[in-house]
């Protein structure tokens, strides 16, 4: 689950929340942010519009996240599972000028420490001016509408078995019908309230904040029995994924934008997948964690003209660490599923863990090299 904003798929946003004024950015290089516990401290609140690096560094205790947002809390660009001491590099591509903000997430919770951050004049969309960006653009667009579309179908016949009462066939519907979702969920995350409408998690609520959506159905199928709204649940987790379908049809994507999300799924994978809190009632994680790592090679596959171009071993380093992680997660498979989460012994769970970490650093790449 992750949150959003809404302005143009291009735009840009800084934090800053401290009580000190940040150092100046060096010219030419990375705005820097220093994040702790308490504080986003950001070297620069402007810059030119184009492509635009974030150097985040956390010096706090907590595990944290930095989030580019744009009008209506869209995230615009994101990095997640940033641990203590480590250092993570963002690129957003910024098309147009405008006010934007960026949050710091200590204990990757809340809304954010955040600040404003001013974008000036104009840049040609990389998809516009690079021919074969585009067309990589392109390509991943025809297979995030084809999965938004099944989606779309499978939410539906999830909608109607809760409806009818069949607890045993939603149960069966339930970890099949979220692959979909899980394969483009950064994607779904830059619709303001609709991700977190279909795929909050009850620990993840805001204060106040109806709890909706896949897993509050996963509760009823698991813990609580049906209840007497559940079906109206249904309706409008059906009403939301049609949304969501609509909207990401219309949705302009850069190919920066395909390297971020290929390592946002990644973060995914190793803040909810590998710990089990994805699917607290269900369990079903390991099929979440194959949708994850679907997407994110799907990301790849559209990029691989360009990556193999620029750089074949950055390429060939990837492609051996999906092929880790594959193996780790066939390894767990039974039938045409997964072994339940709480079937992986600790052990396991590490291998997981430390695979998940080996792909991550070289797609932590991706962006730069497509930046070029």
């Amino acid at each position: 689950m992750i949150k959003r904003t809404g302005i143009a798929l291009t735009a840009l946003a800084l934090v800053a929340a401290c009580d000190a004024q940040p150092p100046a950015a060096a010219p030419g290089g990375p705005i820097t942010v220093t994040a702790t516990d308490t504080a986003c401290r950001v070297s620069a609140t402007t810059a030119p519009a184009g492509n635009i690096t974030f150097q985040i560094a956390n010096q706090g205790s907590k595990v944290t996240e930095f989030y580019l947002y744009g009008e209506g809390d869209r995230i615009m660009g994101e990095v997640e599972n940033i641990a203590p001491g480590l250092n993570r590099r963002l690129i957003v591509e910024v098309a147009g000028d405008g006010t934007y903000q960026t949050a710091c997430k200590p204990g990757m919770a809340g809304t954010g420490i955040r600040g404003t951050f001013t974008v000036t004049g104009g840049a040609a969309k990389g998809t516009d001016a690079n021919a074969e960006l585009a067309d990589v653009a392109r390509g991943y667009a025809r297979y995030v509408a084809s999965q938004t579309t099944a989606f779309a179908d499978e939410t539906k016949k999830f909608a109607a078995t809760i409806k009818a009462g069949d607890v045993a066939g939603a149960k069966a519907q339930y970890a099949r019908t979220r692959i979909y979702y899980e394969r483009i969920e950064p994607v779904a995350a830059k619709f303001g309230d609709l991700d977190p409408a279909i795929d909050v998690r009850e620990a993840d609520r805001e204060a106040g904040r109806k709890f909706t959506g896949f897993h509050r159905l996963e509760k009823d199928l698991w813990v609580t029995g049906l209840q007497p709204d559940s079906g109206a649940i249904a309706d409008q987790l059906v009403t939301d994924v049609t949304t969501l379908g609509q909207k990401a049809a219309a949705l302009q994507l850069s190919a920066l934008d395909l390297a971020n999300g290929a390592k946002s799924l990644l973060d995914e994978v190793a803040t909810g997948k590998i710990t089990g809190e994805e699917e607290a009632f269900s369990h079903t994680d390991l099929t979440d964690f194959q949708a994850n790592v679907d997407g994110s090679k799907a990301a790849i596959q559209s990029l691989r003209p360009v990556l193999t171009q620029r750089d074949r071993a950055l390429v060939t380093a990837i492609d051996s660490r999906f092929a880790d992680v594959q193996k780790l997660l066939d390894a767990q498979r039974t039938g045409d599923t997964f072994k339940l989460y709480t079937d992986l012994s600790k052990d396991q769970i590490k291998e997981f863990a430390a695979a998940v970490d080996a792909l991550s650093e070289p797609l932590s790449k991706v962006a730069e090299v497509v930046a070029q």
